[in-house]
């Protein structure tokens, strides 16, 4: 005789089924769950279900703090600093959510690298590589949209920067720079405006395209290594099995990760920074790395037309990776038969690395083997001898250079 347990299971399954097609749906499961990936399927491929575990931490954390946030200038940046100081556990959540956006952006590029190099862009996935861009973007646009919300001295003025940008961009510009604050500047209404892009919109815009993608995803299956239009279903007996073999895969990871998220939000927590102040403009504000390539790049474009020129420049990655996928039209997808795609995937990562690197150390004092250098806005050092040294660093110890100093250091905490 079955068992209390049993006996209630069987019950609720009995209910189910008198009222809705269940079999259909159990059906349905077991095929998703026992489904066989290609034999090459291994740890890189665990990258998309990553995001997408980091992206439902962000939604948890993020609701976590909208239940003290106030969205308005005069309570901002307060309303961070009572999350962190006085609300149970605030501290953890905050942090949680401020490491987690780098990561996510991190998984997400990952993600890419792998799909890039591997070839499963071509056809019959072009929709499902544009549409993992597309997710992409939204990404890096939830990342601007949510590095004003506290409201502090480095998320103002590198908003200020990043959208003084746009009103480059001819005819359209002004326009649309206006659209983006609210008004000619940095203001309570471009914080609303941000407020409501980042916590309602898109969000659930990420959540739709993350569902196409998944369901692209599914019914197409990963890709396997043989050429356009050889590919040939995945035989039980060669294929990886999603469960348990790439889903224990998926899950060790996943713990490895939040651990790591964990341990970065206890020993390395994101400061609040001071208040936004509109009146005092600091030096050398600088995006978060992810933005600091295109920063780094644009500096080198001066002038009206250079900055229409920069724009241009910095948005030809984004497009290129849109349409690529109609670019290349070979056959194969192992990278060793694809040079030309290889060849400008690496460039492409060498280059983003190599802006960032510069975007970094540019605008400041390194001091490497005994001897000072002054490393200026694009990212040339300079020697400098021991007397300017001395005064460098003079400076830097002085109390007011000091509290600049602390907010450079300033990270976005939401």
């Amino acid at each position: 005789m079955p068992g209390r347990k049993e006996r209630i299971i069987n019950y609720f399954n009995h209910y189910l089924d008198e009222r809705y097609n269940m079999p259909v749906a159990r059906d349905f499961i077991d095929k998703q769950m026992h489904k066989r990936l290609p034999p090459h399927t291994g740890w890189p491929h665990v990258f998309g279900s990553l995001s997408l575990i980091l992206f439902l931490s962000q939604i948890i954390t993020g609701i976590l703090l909208l239940i003290y946030y106030r969205p308005t200038p005069e309570e901002a940046h307060k309303s961070i600093q009572y999350i962190t100081a006085d609300v149970h556990f605030g501290w953890l959540y905050r942090q949680v959510h401020a490491w987690g956006a780098t990561l996510m952006i991190l998984a997400v590029i990952l993600h890419m690298a792998r799909t890039f190099f591997m070839g499963t862009y071509k056809k019959p996935r072009e929709l499902t590589w544009v549409i993992g861009v597309i997710i992409f973007i939204v990404t890096i646009v939830f990342g601007f949209t949510g590095y004003l919300l506290p409201w502090n001295q480095l998320s103002y003025w590198a908003t200020t920067v990043g959208t003084e940008i746009s009103g480059a961009i001819p005819i359209v510009g002004p326009w649309m720079k206006t659209f983006i604050l609210g008004s000619e500047n940095v203001s309570g209404e471009t914080l609303s405006r941000f407020f409501t892009v980042h916590v309602i919109i898109l969000p659930w815009i990420l959540f739709f395209l993350v569902a196409i993608h998944l369901v692209l995803m599914r019914s197409q299956n990963l890709a396997t290594m043989e050429p356009v239009g050889e590919e040939r279903p995945t035989p039980p007996e060669c294929g990886i099995p999603f469960w348990p073999v790439h889903l224990a895969k998926e899950g060790c990871v996943t713990l490895i990760v939040l651990g790591i998220l964990v341990t970065l939000s206890v020993l390395s927590p994101w400061e609040i920074g001071e208040p936004a102040d509109p009146l005092q403009t600091p030096e050398a504000i600088k995006p978060e790395w992810y933005f600091l390539p295109t920063y780094q790049l644009l500096k080198y474009f001066t002038g009206p037309m250079g900055k229409i020129l920069g724009i241009g420049v910095s948005m030809v990655p984004f497009v290129l990776l849109l349409v690529w996928p109609y670019l290349d039209r070979s056959k194969p997808r192992h990278p060793k038969q694809r040079p030309i795609s290889t060849t400008i995937g690496v460039a492409a990562l060498i280059l983003a690395l190599f802006f960032g690197v510069l975007g970094h150390f540019s605008e400041s004092h390194l001091t490497l083997l005994g001897q000072t250098y002054e490393i200026d806005v694009y990212g040339v050092p300079h020697r400098i001898d021991r007397e300017t040294a001395v005064q460098v660093g003079e400076e830097t110890d002085h109390p007011e250079k000091g509290m600049h100093d602390q907010e450079h250091r300033t990270k976005n905490t939401f």
